[in-house]
């Protein structure tokens, strides 16, 4: 049996729903500094993959597509939209996915061995790149699996060990409000105010409009925008729901997901409230002279609450297997990030400049590229360690809400409105970006003294009053409102280009019309534009594929005894091999993905087909996981 494999739908539910639940010691971190509130990030999690799962993916999947940017592609025609969304792909991974990983990694790592930071950061980047420089990343779905239930396995005896030691649930609610440091750990604020003091409302995650952490009408709004754009449209997750095998097994993932949503609060951000009461001077110091001492960073050494637990409170032996479990999980993040950004570079931005780039040249920049990546996130980790008071999950959150909410907007647009064009849609991403842009490079411009220095805060108020939450809904308004005004003002897309791109044309059984070769056929015409060349968009493509054709063409196969028949340089065969290519590798034949638009039809219908009792099971699995839901809100709002 196949439980999941590459670009194809063999993907069975149960391996979809546990995408990388690797444990956040940052969101452990935020629960040490202010209570539950930064649990309603998750908890928002289990609404959105419910719409998730009965709303945009049976677009997706009747669309036929296994890609974000193929969508995009597919809907509107073109290139831009295609590369902007590449560019923006990797720009999160540097300032979100690699930066935090590698900054999170270090922390534990500093922890258990009392190494340097950047010596930290550089072990792990080395192991990670290892792996995917030389193509060690060949299916991670099973790794995955089994390493969630490792990590969730352990994460739940330390919860244990944690309400035991602080002496249960109502104890560690009483005691997180009396644990306050020593004073010579505390620093105080311009007011004369400690540093360190625990927020009035620690238990609740609804707050008032002004409330630094998580104020509601950013909880409700603005955490549900970026939420989307995590679960419905970033690439990492929607790439492997689509490789389900039909519909139903994809909403069983995404119900399975939701369902592991409702864990953090209760493995990571309790433990993390309880770190604070177990090791108040450490983790709740705000000196910033004291804290650089015990934990390196002069805005608070929340970030460690996590490590500390395991180290200290854990068995040896299970301590050391946790450790490895979670530092195996973060390589293997790591490593799919790389693969999948180099992935990225070569292939939609590499080619546009070389069009005519050999398949060998494509394998090596996107290895080399890594490289490059890697570089840029440890000069960026400085920036992660100053902001947002050190707390790295609202450094991760603040990024995302500067940059995703103009693609949120515009593929629910797309989805829903058949109104929108591709003039309006770039203008839409563009009035976005722009906007997201100027407020990220002042967010960490102007970056806030520590608490405890005592001076003031000089950021301009666009940047100090304004939550990235709050922002976030600004951003998504103002890219909309732009998407929609420029769309009604020229010529509208066809119907005919439309079937099976749009929720109300998801079921349709007509044959729709490719709009790229349509462009294609104008600009030969001389009637649009420039010529633009037509490529195979429905082929999945990715570095491994690449390295298949390239191993497995006549130039390049190795005769008698490794030598090979082409004599190429040695040094070049290095270059080769050190990329991951096996010269020796026998040709194999690649299954073509393109289906006639008939075909399509066909398949999107039997993607699309639930049969009656799983279709009911999935259906009352999500109506509970959302009573589930909206409780835990109530009762913790």
């Amino acid at each position: 049996m196949v439980l999941c494999e590459g670009q194809t739908r063999q993907c069975q539910w149960v391996f979809l729903g546990q995408q990388k639940h690797a444990l956040d010691s940052g969101l452990a971190g935020a629960g040490a500094s202010s209570g539950i509130g930064m649990a309603v990030f998750e908890l928002n999690a289990i609404f959105v993959l419910l719409i998730m799962g009965w709303i945009f993916l049976p677009v997706f999947m009747a669309a036929g597509v296994f890609t974000m940017p193929e969508y995009m592609q597919r809907r509107f025609g073109g290139q831009r939209i295609r590369i902007y969304l590449s560019v923006l792909y990797l720009f999160l991974c540097i300032f979100t996915k690699i930066s935090a990983d590698l900054y999170a990694g270090a922390v534990f790592i500093k922890q258990a061995f009392d190494w340097d930071l950047y010596i930290s950061v550089v072990t792990l980047l080395l192991i990670s790149a290892m792996f995917t420089i030389t193509g060690g990343l060949k299916a991670v779905i099973m790794t995955d699996f089994v390493q969630t239930l490792l990590i969730v396995g352990g994460a739940t005896g330390l919860m244990i060990l944690s309400f035991q030691k602080v002496g249960g649930y109502s104890q560690l609610i009483h005691k997180y409000l009396q644990a306050h440091p020593n004073k010579s750990f505390v620093g105080y604020d311009i007011n004369n105010e400690s540093c360190s003091k625990v927020p009035d409302d620690y238990m609740h995650i609804l707050r008032e409009p002004t409330d630094p952490v998580v104020p509601w009408p950013g909880t409700i709004f603005g955490l549900t925008i970026i939420s989307v754009w995590h679960w419905c449209f970033d690439q990492v997750f929607v790439q492997r729901v689509l490789s389900a095998k039909n519909v139903s097994h994809a909403k069983a993932g995404c119900v399975m997901a939701g369902y592991l949503k409702i864990l953090p609060m209760f493995l990571i951000v309790f433990p993390g409230m309880a770190a604070r009461i177990l090791f108040t001077d450490e983790v709740a110091c705000s000196s910033p002279e004291v804290c650089e001492v015990i934990c390196g960073s002069r805005n608070g050494c929340t970030n460690i609450a996590y490590s500390l637990l395991v180290i200290r409170l854990m068995p040896t032996g299970a301590s050391g297997l946790m450790l490895a479990v979670m530092m195996a999980a973060l390589v293997t993040s790591l490593t799919s990030v790389f693969n999948s950004s180099s992935t990225l570079f070569a292939i939609d931005i590499w080619n546009r400049f070389r069009p005519r780039a050999t398949e060998i040249e494509v394998l090596v920049v996107g290895r080399v590229f890594i490289i490059v990546h890697m570089a840029i996130s440890i000069a960026w980790i400085p920036i992660v360690e100053q902001a947002h008071g050190s707390q790295l999950f609202h450094y991760t959150q603040s990024v995302s809400s500067y940059l995703s909410p103009p693609v949120c907007a515009i593929f629910i647009l797309a989805l829903l409105w058949e109104r929108i064009n591709e003039i309006g849609a770039f203008s839409g991403l563009m009035a976005g970006f722009i906007l997201g842009m100027a407020r990220f490079i002042m967010d960490f411009f102007f970056i806030p003294p520590p608490c405890g220095d005592g001076k003031p805060d000089l950021r301009p108020f666009f940047v100090s009053k304004i939550h990235y939450l709050h922002f976030a809904i600004i951003l998504f308004v103002v890219s909309a409102v732009t998407a929609t005004t420029v769309s009604l003002l020229t010529k509208p897309i066809d119907k005919k280009y439309l079937y099976g791109l749009t929720f109300g044309t998801r079921r349709s059984t007509q044959v729709r019309a490719d709009i790229n070769l349509s462009i294609i056929s104008l600009s030969q015409s001389g009637l649009q534009g420039p010529h633009i060349t037509e490529e195979k968009q429905d082929t999945p493509i990715s570095l491994e594929t690449t390295e298949m054709k390239f191993s497995s063409h006549k130039e390049f196969q190795s005769g008698p005894g490794g030598t090979s028949k082409s004599g190429l340089p040695w040094w070049k065969r290095v270059v080769i091999f050190m990329c991951g290519v096996n010269l020796n590798r026998e040709p194999t034949e690649t299954k073509s993905w393109h289906l006639s638009p008939q075909e399509q039809i066909v398949e999107a219908e039997k993607f699309l087909l639930e049969r009656c009792l799983w279709q009911k099971v999935c259906n009352v699995n999500g109506i509970v996981l959302f009573c589930v839901g909206v409780f835990l809100y109530t009762f913790f709002a």
